[in-house]
């Protein structure tokens, strides 16, 4: 191939231009480019400052600074249970955005919620007051965002159902937000609020609505427990631990608060957590009943306690946690175990009916998503339904279950459910007492029949079928103490401190320990012991 001419290579370089005019011609470019930008920026400014001139509610709505405690509060708040009393008042309160409804770009629908309250909030254009830029951004408010709101309380035309609050309206003057949402919400509150499927049901079964299982619920616990639904179950929650607690104070209790952390196991060491514990080892109580039975020998007379119980049992089902509530008691006796049974009893009876006179619409709520049977007891002469062991077997055999089967009747949650039902049908109560359990079924503090030494001075309370409370008279003599606990395998060194009380001189005396989750659970029928739980501890789940 022949090469170009020499005078055409020369032509071709000095068109070419240099690298000085190459600079020049890039800051000219660049030069351009800023000025554009610039006059790109000045006429964005120019528009917001004509939108903003237009806007004459800008002052009315948008986001609140960081709260960092700048100032203390001058203007009085109000709650939205409060409003249907307010009417005409212009109010000022903080709430949820649980959903809202644009029509048109000159009116929002806001349904704002407090706890298990709701209302029906109203934006609408107004001269001087409500723009229609205030209107889109009050449109354009994620669901979930806390928002402070002033407006006039104004008597709705008719009820409104989609709110609790149902017989007035907030006509919003002023919207501006608290606290937004950063990310997207894992599920709706509206969406929480349906009935739950079962654990194993397929969540696309239903194509109408978003259905969110308990798992996704207990994984994003905190936006679950929003609904209104979840706020009443904890309401009712405190109420019956306030109810036990009230009720032990007046009948002469003193609460106690016991030790968590234990140098042995306190009834069977294969159902303690087992933890270090500087250079050697420590065990999470599973019940505070070696410290109830103490203070009974230090003179208390009357313990009660509120607190953390631990069991390492892997029991995967619908009402075992690892970590749950205990409600406990221990008194002194008189004569007989039964003293202590029957108020045992008395405690349970002002419980329900505290919930019933006092809980109604919270139980109502409830039921809303987790429809269920009133639960029902007896009152009046005839008193709570009180069997025999033997005779809870027997009401069991005649409906055809093998006697064999019936060595422990808790053992089979079955069985122990197949009895609840029999006894509804045929006592018409949810709520009964077995008495009279053998000595084979109690731990080593049980004391045994005087009559029947195979049988124990023992019970348990039901709800629904399902054990509520467990208890017993206690062994208060420590020779016949050391020689059960010896019986059972368990040896009286391993815990020397326990025995030594009882050593010293100890009253007869008796208690029980009741699950707060389960009793909660059982009153409402959830079917599942983790929603009664506020963040439930079970074999396969720490967190959150």
């Amino acid at each position: 191939m022949s090469e170009p001419p020499p005078e055409q290579v020369v032509d071709a370089a000095a068109a070419a231009p240099s690298k000085s005019e190459l600079k020049k011609r890039a800051k000219a470019l660049e030069k351009e480019k800023k000025a554009a930008e610039k006059a790109a920026k000045q006429q964005e400014m120019a528009t917001q400052t004509q939108a903003a001139a237009e806007d004459y509610a800008v002052a009315f709505y948008g986001q609140l600074p960081l709260n960092q405690s700048q100032s203390r509060p001058r203007r009085p708040r109000v709650t939205i249970a409060s409003l249907s009393s307010r009417e005409e008042e212009s109010v000022l309160l903080r709430a949820r955005v649980q959903t809202s409804r644009a029509q048109g770009n000159k009116m929002v629908f806001l349904n704002l919620r407090q706890r298990t309250d709701t209302v029906q909030a109203l934006l609408l254009v107004t001269p001087e007051k409500v723009s229609k830029q205030m209107v889109k951004w009050a449109a354009g408010l994620a669901d979930e965002s806390i928002v402070l709101v002033e407006g006039i309380v104004k008597k709705s035309p008719e009820p409104i159902k989609s709110a609790t609050v149902s017989d007035v309206e907030l006509h919003i003057t002023q919207l501006h937000l608290v606290s937004g949402i950063d990310g997207r919400l894992p599920f709706s509150v509206e969406d929480a609020s349906r009935p739950d499927l079962e654990d194993d049901a397929d969540e696309s079964t239903d194509a109408q609505f978003n259905r969110v299982l308990l798992k996704t619920r207990l994984d994003n616990r905190v936006i679950d427990l929003r609904t209104q639904t979840n706020q009443a179950v904890f309401k009712l929650q405190a109420a019956i631990g306030n109810m036990f607690r009230n009720y032990l104070d007046e009948n002469g209790f003193t609460e106690i608060h016991s030790p968590k952390l234990q140098g042995a196991a306190t009834e069977s060491g294969a159902s303690v957590f087992k933890v270090s514990y500087f250079k050697g080892s420590a065990f999470l109580a599973q019940s505070p009943q070696l410290a109830k039975q103490m203070a009974i020998a230090a003179d208390f007379e009357r313990v009660y306690e509120i607190g953390p119980v631990f069991r390492a049992e892997d029991s995967n089902t619908h009402r075992h946690l690892t970590e749950f509530m205990g409600l406990d008691l221990e008194m002194t006796i008189e004569e007989h175990y039964h003293e202590v049974m029957e108020l045992l009893d008395g405690l349970f009876l002002s419980i329900f009916r505290g919930l019933r006179e006092k809980y109604s619409d919270e139980t109502e709520l409830v039921r809303l998503q987790f429809p269920a049977d009133e639960f029902k007891w007896r009152e009046g002469p005839e008193g709570t339904l009180k069997l025999t062991f033997k005779e809870a077997v027997d009401i069991l055999v005649a409906d055809g279950v093998a006697r064999e089967e019936l060595d422990d009747i808790k053992q089979v949650t079955e069985n122990e459910k197949r009895l609840g039902r029999l006894v509804k049908a045929k006592y018409d109560t949810d709520y009964f007492i077995i008495d009279k359990f053998p000595m084979a079924l109690r731990p080593f503090y049980t004391m045994p029949d005087p009559d029947d030494p195979t049988l124990s001075n023992s019970y348990d309370f039901f709800m629904r079928g399902e054990e509520i409370l467990s208890g017993a008279q206690r062994i208060h003599d420590p020779a016949f103490l050391i020689e059960k606990m010896r019986s059972k395998g368990v040896d009286p060194e391993s815990m020397k401190p326990y025995v030594d009380a009882f050593r010293m001189g100890c009253a007869p005396h008796g208690g029980g320990g009741i699950g707060l989750e389960r009793v909660l659970m059982l009153f409402l029928k959830l079917n599942n012991i983790r929603r009664a739980t506020l963040f439930p501890r079970d074999p396969k789940r720490l967190e959150p």
